[in-house]
């Protein structure tokens, strides 16, 4: 695990502790936005790097909201302490999802904004790619439980939002599963439905096997 020196974080008026993974469900964007702004500008303040992703027709209103809180984003861009991408860019690179490959570019940012001179990341991601039907988003899950196998060898702290209006109720338990501490109302709560990485990825292999054999 890497040593994070004084890596807190406030999120819903709690103070965390990097490395961690948390899951945020929503029902409105303003919700989402009471949360996400504070916990950007936290990251901003504390120089640390702070990645926002989210669809690319999103850009536009997610910038307006982040200047109307205050937050310069053309110069916190410009010095590259912000960066705003893309999902296509991102999640669904070349036209589809794999979570291999998405983890990779995940650890490649984390370590170049190592070498950049940050010492700590944030990142939010919104997930409603998932909902795409594109080829491989149904490694969604596998991707969140090996995120728990990735964050320790970093100094960052993850944010996955979810529409709670969009997700069925199977892929909302299994995305609770997959997330030590989740966000809900606007509060944030200690995951008591947690389960360790390599456990869920042999149950979900498992689930997998059962899928094939019974031909679904």
């Amino acid at each position: 695990m890497k040593i994070c020196a004084d890596r807190s974080l406030t999120i819903c008026n709690e103070v965390l502790h990097a490395p961690i993974h948390i899951c945020a469900f929503f029902d409105s964007r303003d919700d989402q936005y009471e949360v996400i702004i504070p916990y950007i500008k936290e990251g901003l303040d504390k120089k640390e790097k702070v990645i926002n992703i989210l669809e690319g027709a999103a850009h536009p209103e997610h910038l307006r909201r982040l200047s109307a809180a205050g937050i310069n984003t053309s110069e916190e861009m410009s010095s590259k302490q912000l960066s705003v991408l893309a999902t296509e860019d991102t999640y669904l690179l070349g036209g589809n999802f794999a979570a291999e490959k998405m983890l990779q570019l995940l650890d490649d940012a984390l370590n170049e904004a190592y070498k950049q001179g940050f010492e700590s990341v944030r990142a939010c991601g919104e997930m409603i790619w998932a909902l795409q039907n594109l080829p491989g988003t149904d490694e969604l899950i596998e991707y969140e439980a090996r995120l728990n196998l990735l964050t320790p060898k970093h100094c960052c702290s993850l944010v996955c939002m979810y529409d709670v209006n969009r997700f069925s109720g199977r892929v909302l338990a299994d995305v609770l599963a997959t997330h030590s501490h989740v966000i809900m109302s606007g509060r944030i709560h200690q995951n008591p439905y947690y389960v360790e990485p390599l456990n869920f990825l042999s149950t979900l292999q498992r689930r997998r096997q059962s899928s094939l054999k019974s031909g679904i």
